[in-house]
């Protein structure tokens, strides 16, 4: 009997195929997408998932502008930011926050769902999110996917 059929294949950086997957976030709701492009990101939705590796795809967020909030949330929830210094704290509204940067609305729901590590950092990295339609990675020839598919 071959017992090498029974041994569990392990990804590593040589073995990982990224692709570039293009991602619609108009008319989504913040959190449900988020979750949803951080699995995407750490690779949880392939066969060849290691959690120790960054097996996951390269992500293009276009419409973040768009992103829905429920609720008073626009209103009421406070991402908050400290200078480090005393009395250095600092709330800001994600309404404020998106008429300022509407990217960082949903790069900060993102990257509060990856890893706390050097690993997340890294998958962050991956991560490329714009507020309108266009963007500048049409050379890698990203494919739509719809992230209701992916569980």
């Amino acid at each position: 009997m071959d017992t090498t059929s029974y041994k569990t294949i392990s990804a590593n950086k040589t073995t990982v195929k990224k692709e570039w997957v293009l991602v619609d976030a108009n008319e989504e709701i913040l959190g449900r997408f988020a979750s949803k492009v951080a699995i995407v990101l750490r690779g949880k939705h392939r066969a060849d998932f290691t959690p120790h590796v960054d097996c996951g795809d390269n992500v293009i967020v276009i419409n973040a502008e768009k992103i829905k909030l429920t609720g008073n949330k626009w209103a009421d929830k406070q991402y908050v930011s400290h200078s480090g210094y005393p009395g250095g704290q600092k709330f800001i509204t994600p309404e404020k926050l998106m008429k300022k940067n509407p990217i960082a609305v949903v790069e900060k729901a993102i990257k509060g769902m990856l890893p706390k590590s050097r690993l997340g950092r890294e998958q962050f990295r991956n991560l490329y999110v714009y507020a309108g339609t266009e963007h500048e990675h049409e050379a890698q020839q990203p494919k739509k996917i719809n992230l209701n598919s992916i569980k």
